[in-house]
């Protein structure tokens, strides 16, 4: 009788779980980076949008001398407010607090991680991020 040669085809239940499981730890180190990385993003975002804005404000000064009057309270009214400005970044809600000689702007996380998030900037070139996690201090 001849022998016949069995060729192993598949994988067995052991190099699958081993594969499934280095799959896992790769995702466990790789999601939380990508997540960081997203939030740090939308932040570089929200204050790309703040410096936009203060552009608008200066504009408004060189040629009046004087900041706009605004004190307008959300991203809607914002925009109003100074049509030349359109923010990138929805997650945050932008708020300007403008007198003749001096302004703030203001970026408000709104939603998920960045949810209480608040990135400021002055006439002064003041410029702080608090309450935003790990990036917290100086603007990156």
């Amino acid at each position: 009788m001849p022998r016949t040669i069995r060729s192993s085809q598949g994988f067995t239940l052991i190099e699958l779980l081993i594969a499934i499981a280095i799959i896992g730890i790769l995702a466990s180190i790789a999601l939380p980076a990508y997540d960081s990385y997203i939030a740090k993003g939308r932040i570089k975002a929200a204050q790309a949008d703040l410096v936009g804005l203060s552009l608008n404000l200066e504009n408004a000064y060189q040629r009046t001398l004087a900041y706009p009057v605004a004190t307008p309270a959300d991203t809607s009214a914002t925009k109003t407010a100074f049509p030349g400005w359109q923010p990138a970044e929805a997650s945050f809600a932008y708020s300007v607090n403008s007198a003749a000689s001096a302004y703030t702007l203001t970026a408000t996380g709104s939603s998920g991680r960045l949810a209480g998030c608040i990135i400021t900037l002055t006439n002064g070139n003041v410029r702080t991020i608090a309450s935003c996690g790990a990036y917290n201090g100086n603007w990156l």
